[in-house]
């Protein structure tokens, strides 16, 4: 069986309303009408533009093709299994079907006698919002607008504490409203994580620079860096290397489980005052460490 895109056809998108339907099929029939139109394909796609009216002016209709997903126009595919159940006439094969002889028979039943509306869950919905890393870290509320069948919306939406990029939050029975008796659908949240001056998420743990003068690496010191909640004192042993890792326990994206790490960078004055510069050189001269001895 050929798929046939109907809103496509009717150039709507597919939340639009029966108003939007109505309105693009009686201009695109008055368009494409064999009487009004010298294009040599008008007849068909007369045909195809009151095919695609007639299945979704009719909500039944409508919602059981909606339930067949979207497949590319014109691309092979079959029906879930229930649709031969419920809608086949007299045990027909879907391979002796087109797609508007199958939507035709929805109202038949098996041998022409009348059946029960088949309950259809809601549409599902996808999004995505964005928050700051101070927001993923204690969690926070955010109002989601959305727009569907039934209307522009607006939706309270908690997000637990210890969010990370691309967590996908499921909100049950929140997405379109089932038919005949279906459950509702569900929207699926995206998180994003807002970029931040200082730190760098991976996954639930956190990363910064941290900048030591060459005695604060060399002889050990405490700094004070800053972390999502307060600044804090952080323990820099002796003999501390350019590039290694400084890690602040709990205190990452999730704190009972993800870990704060500060990258350490070496730097040097830019310029030397003279008792400086007779301290590095006299360093030089009893300094035995050689960092490209081989």
């Amino acid at each position: 069986m050929k798929y046939k895109d109907y809103y496509a056809i009717l150039g709507v998108p597919r939340t639009a309303s029966l108003d939007d339907i109505k309105k693009a099929y009686r201009k695109l029939a008055r368009t494409h009408h064999p009487d009004m139109s010298k294009a040599p394909d008008a007849e068909v796609q007369f045909k195809e533009i009151g095919e695609a009216y007639a299945t979704l002016k009719d909500e039944a209709k409508r919602a059981a093709y909606d339930e067949l997903g979207h497949p590319a126009a014109g691309a092979d595919f079959r029906p879930p299994p229930q649709w031969q159940q419920d809608f086949a006439p007299g045990g027909m094969s879907f391979e002796d079907l087109d797609l508007a002889d199958l939507l035709a028979a929805m109202g038949q039943g098996h041998r022409g006698q009348s059946r029960q509306a088949v309950p259809i869950k809601g549409q599902d919905f996808e999004t995505s919002v964005t928050i700051p890393l101070e927001d993923a870290r204690r969690g926070t509320t955010v109002n989601l607008t959305l727009a569907d069948g039934a209307g522009e919306r607006t939706l309270q939406v908690t997000i637990p504490p210890g969010a990370c990029q691309d967590q996908k939050l499921r909100l049950r029975g929140k997405g379109g409203k089932g038919r005949n008796g279906g459950p509702d659908g569900d929207i699926y949240l995206h998180i994003k994580l807002a970029p931040h001056a200082v730190f760098r998420p991976d996954h639930h743990d956190l990363y910064f620079d941290l900048v030591l003068t060459p005695w604060e690496a060399a002889l050990g010191a405490e700094v004070e860096v800053p972390t999502l909640d307060s600044p804090v004192l952080l323990t820099v042993p002796p003999g501390t290397r350019s590039g290694r890792k400084l890690r602040l326990r709990g205190r990452g994206l999730a704190a009972d489980k993800s870990d704060l790490y500060a990258i350490v960078h070496i730097d040097v004055p830019a310029t030397l005052s003279a008792r400086e510069r007779e301290l590095f050189q006299e360093l030089a001269k009893v300094s035995d460490f050689k960092p490209r001895a081989t």
